[in-house]
């Protein structure tokens, strides 16, 4: 990896792709940047992380996890430049997260954990 690819922004600049993770729960992820509006004046906009889940096999995605909201923007490009700005080691961080809370939220709807 080059100096500018080690944040989220410059691995897409650089590579023209997602960067891809393997997940704790073994399967293969990519991650995408999300922008939504908030109706909120003050923070129009906010940005989140979204991890398709992809087949073993790499071929198709089969579910996602993703992020809590991780930044409250008065402009998209504030919020895309401040999610871009996520070191890659911070963005696994956030996916493990992800994948944790999924594990919880399942195991309650199933039956499982209170």
């Amino acid at each position: 990896m080059s100096e500018s690819d080690h944040s989220l922004g410059g691995y897409f600049a650089v590579h023209n792709r997602p960067p891809a993770y393997e997940g704790s729960d073994g399967h293969p992820y990519t991650v995408s940047v999300e922008i939504q509006q908030t109706g909120d004046l003050r923070s129009p906009f906010a940005g989140y992380l979204v991890f398709p889940r992809w087949a073993q096999t790499g071929v198709g995605i089969v579910g996602h996890v993703e992020s809590d909201t991780l930044v409250e923007a008065k402009t998209r490009d504030e919020a895309e430049a401040s999610l871009g700005g996520l070191s890659l080691h911070r963005v696994q961080e956030l996916l493990e997260q992800a994948i944790e809370r999924q594990r919880r939220d399942y195991g309650q709807q199933a039956g499982g954990d209170d």
